[in-house]
């Protein structure tokens, strides 16, 4: 069995809910209360998405990373 590797974002929204996105696959997101919950639960979205998702749709973009940039309100 091959490893494919994913990138997901992770957020937290204002109620302690952390959400997971993988940007290489189109509407593939899940949550939990915790990390390690959002990330077990977001492997069968992985899964599911995978099933409805051509090779063709898949991105191959690189991730680089995430950078921060402050703007001065007037």
């Amino acid at each position: 069995m091959k490893n494919i590797q994913y990138t997901v974002y992770i957020e937290q929204d204002e109620d302690g809910m952390f959400i997971g996105s993988v940007p290489s696959l189109p509407s593939c997101y899940a949550e939990g209360e915790t990390q390690e919950e959002m990330l077990e639960n977001l492997a069968e979205v992985i899964k599911l998405c995978m099933r409805n998702v051509g090779k063709d749709e898949i991105q191959k973009n690189r991730f680089i990373g995430i950078q921060n940039l402050v703007l001065s309100h007037a």
